[in-house]
């Protein structure tokens, strides 16, 4: 491997928003290491990624336990240096809002269980390989650190339905909010983005963005020059409310 050459991680990515990120960043001549949970459809992703003539690899990685996140991190230390981290895997676990009285769609009957399913994924997952992988960045003094959010997390926005995955994005949207502020002067920016409605397995055939589309922004703040911001939540390259 090229030891100048800069190394980015995108969680959850064997398919979707995080599967172009993949492709885009090997195209931008970053080597990548694309995540997932299951090896088998991993492996999948990665080679074809790879079969383009792009610098991806696999490693497996689930963001809810912490045996998997420890040998993850083991691996990423021996490679010594991460420049970007892409916090893509997430779970929207609550049942449709369709009709309103769907058992589960309100917060009146929701289930804890599925809440803390939600939070250990789309919240804890980050915080914990976030956490682990910093350190690596101060080694380099360089860093960037995407939390992909969604503004279904907006307390200046908040509706009903779908608890569990509202909650647990705002918590992300804090959790991105304590790290940019503690990180500040490092050259390491931690910022969200709501990528918007996008044509993926939790999108749906009907969203508006393919995540061709979906993947430009977020790689805007995953490539940031180092005066730029952190500690924001962006949607299409612009600030939005928290």
């Amino acid at each position: 491997m090229n030891s100048s050459k800069k190394i980015a991680v995108v969680t959850g990515a064997n398919r979707g928003i995080g599967f172009e990120l993949c492709r885009q960043l090997a195209k931008k001549s970053f080597k990548v290491i694309l995540t997932a949970r299951d090896p088998a459809k991993g492996e999948v992703a990665a080679k074809k990624l790879s079969a383009e003539g792009l610098d991806v690899g696999f490693q497996c990685l689930d963001v809810t336990s912490e045996e998997s996140i420890q040998r993850f991190v083991s691996g990423m230390n021996q490679m010594g240096r991460l420049d970007v981290l892409i916090n893509n895997a997430g779970a929207l676990l609550d049942p449709p809002r369709h009709p309103p009285d769907t058992a589960g769609a309100s917060i009146m009957n929701a289930k804890l269980d599925l809440i803390r399913q939600s939070l250990e994924t789309n919240t804890l997952g980050v915080l914990r390989l976030t956490q682990l992988l910093v350190p690596l960045m101060l080694k380099n003094k360089y860093g960037r650190i995407v939390n992909i959010s969604s503004g279904m997390g907006q307390l200046s926005d908040m509706e009903g339905g779908w608890p569990g995955y509202r909650i647990s994005k705002t918590a992300l949207n804090a959790v991105t909010k304590i790290f940019a502020e503690e990180l500040r002067g490092t050259n390491i920016l931690v910022n969200s983005v709501c990528p918007g409605w996008v044509k993926t397995d939790m999108g749906g055939s009907n969203a508006e963005r393919t995540p061709e589309v979906a993947a430009g922004p977020i790689l805007f703040l995953a490539m940031l020059p180092d005066a730029g911001p952190t500690g924001g939540f962006f949607r299409d390259r612009e600030p939005i409310a928290w």
